[in-house]
């Protein structure tokens, strides 16, 4: 059985304003292809109400840092009330979405996803030992990594919606 360590769990971030749903997907999407993690959406749900649209939307990309260890970072976005609205911008009217977001953050660093160690008992106590003795600083490292990509990711979504703003 695979080990998964979480090393962010459910980490919020709420905005209320003038953003662009489109643009706010494409620069999470791009974060993740640049930094080479593979993405699975495993929810994409688009709701009309009286209020405007309800979007909810999970993704879950990994990326194989060796073939014993990978990272992933959970993303879940939740939209409600988007409404869409033209702003005058510069003399130049563009078309914006209104509404409010959450987003939902879990960063995991998870070892032997291939499974490679259960075959036996004794397999997965020699891996318990390896991995707390002999491998602790290499872990500590590619942990590190998933923290710095989670942490920059966050930086990035912050700094989009602050655009917004007024």
């Amino acid at each position: 059985m695979s080990e998964r360590e979480i090393l962010v769990d459910k980490r919020r971030m709420t905005y209320e304003g003038l953003f662009s749903v489109a643009d706010l997907y494409s620069l999470i999407d791009e974060y993740f292809e640049e930094k080479g993690y593979d993405k699975h959406e495993k929810k994409n749900i688009e709701r009309v109400t009286p209020n405007g649209k309800d979007i909810e939307i999970e993704v879950e990309p990994w990326k194989k840092i060796t073939d014993y260890a990978q990272s992933i970072i959970r993303v879940r976005i939740l939209m409600t009330g988007i409404k869409e609205v033209e702003v005058e911008k510069d003399g130049v009217k563009i078309k914006l979405n209104q509404g409010k977001v959450q987003l939902i953050f879990d960063a995991i660093f998870e070892t032997d996803y291939e499974h490679r160690w259960e075959a036996k008992p004794v397999f997965h106590f020699v891996r318990t030992i390896v991995d707390r003795y002999l491998y602790k600083t290499y872990t500590n490292q590619y942990k590190g990594e998933v923290m710095n990509d989670f942490n920059m990711l966050v930086y990035q979504i912050k700094a989009f919606l602050n655009l917004y703003r007024h």
